[in-house]
């Protein structure tokens, strides 16, 4: 049995995970799928100060208070981030990486440095996609039924996360057992951008024939190399 923590992206919650989720669990691994503060179902704890470094050190306490070893750590979109600052800040617990079509930034870089679109919605607090962007653009690419489901969950993502840079200290001058995954059909991150992250790691790289949302739209794919551990 493996310990997975799946960690979700920008305008996303815990949910996202869930097809993953079943077929991990079904295969009898122990599976964490949480909502990051000021997302999803956490929308009303949204507020000032939920930053990259926020949000991992919530990670690290659940890894504290489940008392979670040998943890594989599994991050998609922006929440690349924050599995490099929970690594970085729990590093005893934790055996493997995989970034799913992840953001992987330097110290000091955020992600208007790598994913330039506007958001359709900005306020004080959170920034994302209007519904109609959502369903044209987001996860255009998923089947009807797919997408409505997800367009339903779609939420805005608290706005520092993507201002302001990371703060990654030691990160990247540590040696980690990782795998990226790229996703061919998804225009952000990109190709080069996560290739540099395997380069920088010495990871593994696999590909997915599928847009950025592959824990939906190819999940039993996706599972297939999150398991393998190449």
């Amino acid at each position: 049995m493996t310990t997975f923590v799946l960690l979700h992206g920008s305008y996303q919650g815990g949910w996202i995970w869930q097809p993953v989720a079943e077929r991990l669990r079904a295969q009898g691994h122990l599976v964490y799928a949480p909502s990051l503060d000021g997302c999803a179902d956490r929308a009303g704890s949204l507020r000032a100060g939920i930053t990259v470094e926020t949000q991992a050190a919530e990670v690290v306490q659940l890894l504290f208070y489940e008392n979670l070893n040998d943890v594989v750590l599994v991050a998609t979109s922006s929440g690349g981030m924050v599995m490099a600052k929970v690594a970085e800040s729990a590093r005893e617990r934790i055996s493997r990486l995989v970034f799913a079509d992840a953001l992987a930034l330097q110290n000091g870089e955020k992600v208007s440095d790598i994913v330039t679109r506007p958001s359709s919605i900005i306020t004080d607090l959170a920034l994302g996609p209007s519904r109609e962007d959502a369903e044209g653009r987001l996860f255009a690419s998923l089947g009807p039924e797919m997408r409505a489901w997800a367009v339903e969950r779609c939420s805005l993502h608290p706005i520092a996360v993507h201002k302001s840079p990371v703060a990654l200290d030691s990160f990247w001058s540590q040696d980690w057992k990782a795998t990226v995954i790229y996703c061919r059909q998804a225009p952000n991150p990109g190709e080069a951008h996560q290739r540099r992250c395997a380069e920088t790691l010495g990871a593994s790289w696999h590909e997915i024939d599928t847009g950025h949302y592959p824990m939906l739209s190819a999940p039993d794919e996706l599972v297939k190399i999150i398991v393998s551990g190449d």
